[in-house]
């Protein structure tokens, strides 16, 4: 039998010789036991102080009645407990993630499976309900009787979201330890995907996903999100958390990150980063962010020009690249200048033993780091170039600017 958490609130509770023990008032699920078992009721009556009924101590339930296999003396009197994830508080009401619609909804009610075993009745939570029919149980709960409310919501189209693909937000870094709440399902989502969904949530809110994710994922959601949430999240967070985060960033997104941030704040996380990283992002910061130096990435792969194709997979495949971004390889002469670029499509139609300077592009482009953002706009554009080299003034490369960097800055404008 199926049964939604509205017709248990307020629900009448007799014990095993026929006395009224009380009213529900809420239900609770132990995480730490089992994930979506109803483990204790609640109840309330009067002045008295309220009592606790284990989940074996149930013997039938119906819309609107419980009904205990044993006497109220059998009953503890209720205390407090945070490990414990109460239906009405945490879930009726509250925003969740829908991990596998990839969306914010709000809950409306929540849908229990009955299971029989040894005398005793469990609830299992099955679903939530985040459509009309809950809403319209939420409405006319304790109006009108559970069983004219189910033949209201029969036509109404049914919105209802799996407990497996439910993720719940708890800000307190604490509690959600306590709940055995994880973040597992959100790290397996696009990060574009979680920082859109993220933007619907309250500061707090999100401050606890960001804090609870791993660091690989947070630096790719924070590179997704708004700058002025990115900027208010990493204040808040723990220094050597946030400077974790920033070491996993691309360097150029990370100047970014720090670029708004108040100087003493930036200086410290600086502090916080390893010495080489550190020093990308620095080098970075001494370019003005409107500018091709402000925009360029100085992770990129090089190679000489008089290497061949063969040579250059092997040691490809030897590295630990950014295969994502992984696009085009810039070319050395013998003088560490820059002396082209190869796509890699290019570069693995070619023949085994054919030199990376018979696989470039033309013409040869490559611009100063002072250079005006629109220059560099103009060439994309002029060009349809994918990937853009920054040079130095002795015509040595020190970045790359990727046609997703010129995205990002034109849907700013």
């Amino acid at each position: 039998m199926e049964i939604y958490a509205t017709e248990l609130m307020g629900a009448e509770a007799y014990d095993a010789q026929g006395h009224f023990v009380g009213r529900v008032r809420e239900f609770f699920i132990e995480p730490a036991d089992q994930p979506n078992r109803i483990s204790h009721f609640l109840l309330s009556r009067g002045r008295f102080q309220p009592l606790l009924a284990r989940h074996n101590q149930v013997g039938a339930i119906a819309p609107g009645t419980i009904r205990l296999n044993c006497s109220e003396r059998d009953l503890v009197l209720y205390t407090p407990n945070e490990a414990w994830l109460a239906v009405r508080k945490d879930l009726l009401d509250q925003q969740i993630i829908d991990t596998q619609g990839r969306k914010v909804v709000r809950v409306n009610d929540v849908d229990l499976a009955e299971h029989k075993s040894n005398g005793n009745v469990e609830l299992r939570l099955t679903q939530v309900d985040v459509g009309l029919p809950g809403a319209v149980r939420r409405l006319l709960q304790g109006v009108v009787a559970p069983g004219v409310i189910r033949k209201l919501q029969n036509p109404l189209p049914q919105r209802t979201i799996r407990w497996e693909f439910v993720n719940l937000i708890e800000p307190d870094p604490l509690r959600r330890v306590k709940l055995r709440i994880t973040h597992e399902k959100l790290e397996d989502l696009h990060p574009a995907d979680l920082a859109e969904m993220m933007e619907e949530l309250s500061a707090a809110e999100r401050q606890g996903i960001i804090a609870s994710l791993d660091e690989e994922t947070a630096a790719a959601v924070l590179a997704e999100l708004d700058e002025r949430l990115t900027t208010q999240i990493v204040e808040k967070l723990d220094p050597e958390k946030a400077a974790d985060i920033l070491e996993e960033m691309a360097p150029d997104a990370a100047a970014d990150l720090l670029a708004d941030l108040p100087k003493e704040t930036s200086d410290e996380l600086l502090q916080e980063m390893p010495g080489q990283e550190a020093n990308e992002v620095r080098g970075l910061l001494a370019f003005d962010e409107n500018t091709a130096g402000g925009m360029m990435n100085p992770e990129f792969v090089f190679v000489g020009q008089t290497a061949t194709r063969e040579e250059v997979l092997q040691w490809m495949r030897s590295q630990e690249l950014n295969l994502d971004q992984l696009d085009t390889i810039v070319l050395l002469d013998a003088e560490a200048k820059f002396s082209g670029t190869v796509p890699v499509s290019r570069l693995l139609l070619a023949q085994p033993e054919e030199p990376m300077s018979e696989l470039k592009t033309e013409p040869l482009l490559g611009v100063p780091g002072d250079a005006e953002e629109n220059d560099v706009f103009e060439l994309f554009d002029k060009y349809n170039l994918r990937m853009l080299t920054v040079i130095n003034s002795e015509s040595r490369p020190i970045g790359t600017i990727t046609v997703d960097d010129v995205v990002s800055r034109l849907v700013k404008k």
